[in-house]
C-alpha cells in the first residue's frame, strides 16, 4: 500500500523545490518511519482518529457545535500522513479564500444584504399574518378544541 507519504523531495527542472510541488512527506517520529509495520500502524491510527474527528463533525451539522471546525480538523490531521488528504485541503484552503475575498466585492455585499432584507421582511410579513389570523396562543395554554 503506497500513500505517497514516505517519498523524498521532489526539484523541478530548474532545480528549485517549490511547496506546491514537493510530495508529501509522513509527520511520524523517525523511529516509527524506520519500521515499515510500524509506520503502517502509525498511519491506520491517523486515518482512524481523522475519521472519528470528521465523523463527529458531520453528527455536529446537525447537532450543536462547530461542525465544519471539525471537519476540516479531522482533514488536517490526515493531511500529516496522506498526500491526497493534504491536497484536498489545500485545494479547500484556496477556495474558501477565493469565497472570502468574493464575498468582499461590493456588488456581491450589496446584493447579500438586499436579499438578506427581503428575507427578513417576508418572514416578518409571514408571522405579522399569522399573529393576525391566530393570535398569540402558547402551546401550554391552548384548551381543548
Amino acid at each position: 500500500m503506497d500513500t505517497g507519504s514516505d517519498r523524498g523531495t521532489n526539484e523541478s527542472a530548474t532545480g528549485e523545490t517549490a511547496a506546491e510541488d514537493a510530495p508529501h512527506v509522513s509527520k511520524a517520529p523517525a523511529f516509527i518511519k524506520a519500521n515499515r509495520s510500524l509506520h503502517l500502524s502509525w498511519q491506520v491510527g491517523v486515518f482512524v482518529v481523522g475519521l472519528v474527528v470528521i465523523g463527529a463533525g458531520i453528527a455536529m451539522l446537525v447537532l450543536p457545535g462547530p461542525g465544519w471546525v471539525a471537519i476540516f480538523a479531522g482533514l488536517a490531521i490526515w493531511a500529516t500522513e496522506f498526500a491526497w488528504a493534504s491536497l484536498v485541503l489545500r485545494w479547500t484552503k484556496r477556495k474558501v479564500t477565493e469565497a472570502a475575498q468574493k464575498a468582499l466585492d461590493p456588488k456581491v455585499r450589496r446584493r447579500n444584504i438586499i436579499l438578506t432584507s427581503v428575507g427578513l421582511v417576508v418572514a416578518g410579513a409571514l408571522i405579522g399574518f399569522y399573529l393576525w389570523k391566530y393570535g398569540l396562543v402558547l402551546p401550554w395554554n391552548i384548551k381543548d378544541q
